[in-house]
């Protein structure tokens, strides 16, 4: 009894001396510029146990004694320690902003986190606030104005491309960047570029499907990685990392409008969370986007294309009532809504179940070439009542696209390694409309609106990741199995029969399939530390494809520490990317611009009896060899540079052909002709590995940030990219096309690969931060592109580089309502007009003010964009 009450005592002493020591510290967390920062976490290291601040910053917190370390931290700032020695007086938090290149990125190495600085390879981190400070509506835009090796633009005139905007890494085309999202694989988009754009032929990412709201950060890796990631890393590797805080809910609104009083936008963006039991968390984010059209068409008063003259007897009035040919060339209309949730839970001190999805649905409509009243009759008065004056037709090709990705997984320690298992999910689909049209073969029992087909792209992916420290030594290892589904769905009957809707003929039944394919990829990567200055790693992957076989690729890299400031860095890889299920089975019929005529013309996929006739051989991965070597320096805290030079070959791109179709000469019939008059075929195009490609090229990151200027603090960034594809040798042209004087891919063709994109872009922004406000000011350099004729070197054009202007103004009202404006294209820059040297089919008979089959930066002028921000 005695002994209980000794105990019972002793417990008491214990709890009433912890009671006593208990202290409680006040204080507030703000940012650099003294302003509050609102939610955010301040922890006690001991223990640690946390509290959020309120909306003005100001928090309390129970420590269990003197002294106490207490740890502040908010989403893009730097965390800080201070260690607290009297709860007396308030303690004051200045957390200063984290977007300088020395920081910690998971992209790039599988099994030990390295900082940029470094690591052994460029690798670039853009915070939410960064995308949001190019004032882009779309992720892929703000990309395209923070990353100098990264493109993308909006395509007219296109189909389903106007919807989607091929985007790329280094010029290497959509297929060669891998995206992925909390380290996961992203799936591609059910759609193959096959209209005269940028990334002609090839499959990417729908980088529109992830709304940057939802984004925490992006981390971006500029060198090979097929050996780490799999397939399509050959340009580099896009990380989306998904938003975590539960301590707010964010509430943006934003609205813009072009100059010339189109293309209005509104976009609504709602991002917050919760924890679950204290430990979890639940971060979700909605939203919205509406953007309405643009059109910069030519406007030539005649029609050169159809040899209609202004002072035309006939359609003179027509032509001069629409001296723009009846066109709309410009950013589609376009809606979309999507819903993106990322979570947590720890079952324990050592496991994690995690999850996160998204669902984008989009609809959009863009506009074809106008049927002129020369050009298409409606006898039948299906787009015109009668008795009225027939003024031709512009079709509509709408799109219906569903996006999804969710993934789960456990992440814990398995015998000593820290091991990774999930399951991941993806699929894109898209469904096409054309209305607004008719198909005249069906007279006066035509529709005017027509389900034309869609296509589908799904993957499913299991991963199983181990990495484990032993002292100086890292090591990783893992497998990743995955299947894919590619899906074409027929349109509608009256979509393709006969000569089939105009502009876009329907698929049909022998078009439709649905396939599939399996793979098998094992990995291992090795890094030693030799000493605190001196890395080297590497990394070996098999891959097995149930269609084609299997690939074996390899990375060494390697980095030095000259000093605390100044370190290099080189790597060399080999790399792959197998045929996409897209450009294996894809066949459809198109209505295209050939020579002076408009037809429909055949696409036939690489496992068509026609395609074998002509000795085109099964579609096999494309293989590269890339090297890269690199300087990285420090200048206290405040200035860092980069400098990375890069050589990257590509040895059998798969590229969509040009056209083969008969000679012209009715006299004789040749192989070719003969293998096309067997299968009744009038003109063919099919996907070919049949290129090899060297791409070299240097990019330059430099980052000043914090100079006093007056109350406030100014940064600078300078960055560019400079880079140059050539073409490897010959093309591989089958024997048969060769021997017959076909020419697969012409120098119109090529030119999609060497130049449509710039090979120069510099990025010069600067911010200026005083107390609530915030003024940015960026200057982008698109440097010149090249379109190429085809047959006819003299008719080539090269479009000047220009300079983007954009300036915005931010200003915070309180601690929890800010806005913002931004003014892009400020000095309202457009490309070069169109020289067509007299070939008509270069504009489309004066349609196409603009160059259109290459691509800069888009032809829309200068925007206003207006936001309000609420954190509550």
């Amino acid at each position: 009894m005695k002994f209980n009450q000794f105990i019972l005592g002793l417990l008491f002493m214990i709890i009433g001396t912890s009671v006593m020591n208990a202290q409680t510290i006040k204080g507030i967390v703000t940012d650099e510029n003294g302003q509050a920062l609102p939610y955010s976490n301040v922890v006690d290291k001991a223990t640690s146990n946390g509290v959020t601040t309120d909306a003005k910053g100001n928090f309390e917190i129970k420590v269990s004694g003197l002294p106490a370390t207490l740890i502040a931290k908010y989403v893009g700032y730097q965390n800080k320690s201070i260690e607290v020695t009297s709860a007396t007086a308030a303690i004051v938090f200045k957390l200063e902003t984290n977007n300088s290149l020395d920081e910690v990125v998971v992209t790039g190495n599988r099994s030990k986190v390295r900082s940029v600085l470094n690591s052994a390879v460029p690798i670039d981190k853009l915070y939410s606030e960064d995308l949001k400070s190019s004032g882009q509506v779309t992720f892929d835009k703000m990309l395209a104005y923070k990353i100098p090796s990264f493109n993308s633009s909006n395509q007219a005139i296109s189909d389903a491309t106007a919807h989607f905007d091929p985007a790329d890494l280094r010029g290497l085309g959509p297929s060669r960047t891998l995206v992925l999202v909390n380290g996961k694989r992203k799936n591609q988009s059910a759609l193959v570029y096959i209209n005269d754009t940028p990334g002609k032929g090839e499959v990417g990412t729908d980088m529109k499907s992830i709304p940057f709201s939802a984004i925490e950060r992006v981390e971006v890796l500029r060198d090979g990685a097929s050996s780490q990631y799999g397939s399509d890393a050959i340009a580099g590797v896009v990380n989306i990392i998904l938003k975590k805080q539960t301590n707010f809910t964010e509430v943006s609104l934003t609205s813009g409008i072009t100059s010339q009083g189109d293309g209005f936008n509104f976009g609504a963006d709602l991002n917050s969370g919760f924890k679950i039991a204290d430990k979890g968390f639940v971060n979700f984010n909605i939203s919205y986007l509406d953007q309405n059209k643009t059109n910069r068409a030519g406007k030539p008063g005649k029609d050169d294309l159809f040899g209609v003259a202004a002072n035309d007897p006939t359609w003179g009035d027509w032509l001069s009532r629409n001296p723009d040919l009846g066109m709309t060339i410009g950013q589609p209309d376009s809606k979309m809504g999507a819903l993106v949730v990322n979570a947590e839970y720890p079952l324990s001190d050592n496991t994690t179940l995690y999850a996160f999805g998204d669902v984008n649905i989009r609809k959009g409509t863009s506009f074809a070439l106008y049927r002129a009243p020369y050009w298409v009759s409606d006898p039948n008065n299906l787009l015109h009542p009668a008795g009225t004056t027939y003024n031709g037709f512009q079709p509509t090709f709408n799109t219906d696209v569903f996006d999804n990705l969710g993934s789960i997984g456990i992440r814990s320690t398995l015998f000593g390694f820290n091991s990774d298992f999930s399951l991941t999910a993806g699929s894109n689909k898209v469904d096409y409309t054309v209305e607004n049209s008719l198909n005249p073969s069906l007279g006066a029992n035509s529709p005017t609106e027509f389900n034309t087909g869609g296509y589908t792209f799904s993957q499913l992916v299991g991963n199983a990741d181990f990495s484990r420290t032993f002292d100086k030594l890292t090591l990783g290892f893992g497998t990743e199995l995955r299947k894919e589904n590619f899906e074409a769905r027929a349109g509608q009957v009256e979509s393709y029969v006969g000569g089939g809707v105009q502009s876009f003929p329907g698929l049909q039944p022998s078009n439709a399939l649905n396939k599939d394919r399996n793979n098998l990829g094992i990995y291992t990567s090795l890094d030693y530390d030799v000493s605190e200055a001196f890395l080297i790693g590497g990394s070996l992957r098999y891959e097995n494809y149930s269609d084609f076989g299997d690939n074996f690729s390899w990375k060494v890299n390697s980095r030095y520490k000259l000093n605390n400031d100044i370190a290099i860095r080189a790597s060399f890889s080999t790399g792959f990317r197998a045929p996409a299920l897209h450009q294996i089975y894809l066949s459809n019929i198109q209505t295209l611009v050939s020579g002076n005529t408009i037809s429909n013309q055949g696409t036939f996929n690489n496992v068509d009896p026609a395609v074998k006739g002509l000795g085109v051989p099964k579609l096999h991965a494309e293989e590269s060899q890339n090297l890269s070597t690199g300087i990285t320096f420090r200048s206290g805290a405040k200035f860092t540079a980069s400098v990375d030079f890069y050589h990257i070959k590509v040895k059998d791109r798969v590229l969509f052909s040009g056209e083969v179709g008969f000679d012209g000469d009715n006299s004789t019939t040749n192989p070719v002709e003969q293998v096309l008059l067997d299968n009744d075929i009038t003109s063919m195009k099919f996907f070919i590995n049949a290129v090899n490609t060297i791409t070299k090229g240097v990019d330059v990151v430099l980052n000043y940030k914090n100079l006093p200027v007056g109350n406030g603090k100014l940064g600078f960034s300078l960055a560019s990219n400079i880079a140059n594809t050539k073409i490897d040798g010959q093309i591989a042209t089958p024997a048969i096309l060769k021997a017959n004087g076909y020419d697969i891919f012409n120098r119109k063709e090529q030119g999609r690969i060497l130049s449509a994109r710039p090979n120069t872009k510099v990025l010069l922004g600067a911010n200026y931060d005083l107390k609530k406000a915030s003024l940015i000011f960026n200057n982008t350099y698109f440097g010149e592109v090249t379109w190429q004729h085809a047959t006819d070197i003299s008719k080539d054009q090269t479009f000047a580089g220009k300079v983007i202007t954009d300036l915005g103004f931010s200003y915070k009202f309180t601690s929890t309502i800010s806005a913002n404006v931004m003014v892009n294209n400020l000095l309202n820059v457009y490309p070069d007009q169109i020289d067509t040297k007299g070939d008509v089919v270069t504009d489309l008979g004066g349609r196409f003010k603009y160059p259109w089959e290459v691509n800069q930066f888009g032809f829309n002028g200068t925007s206003f964009t207006a936001g309000l921000n609420f954190k509550f």
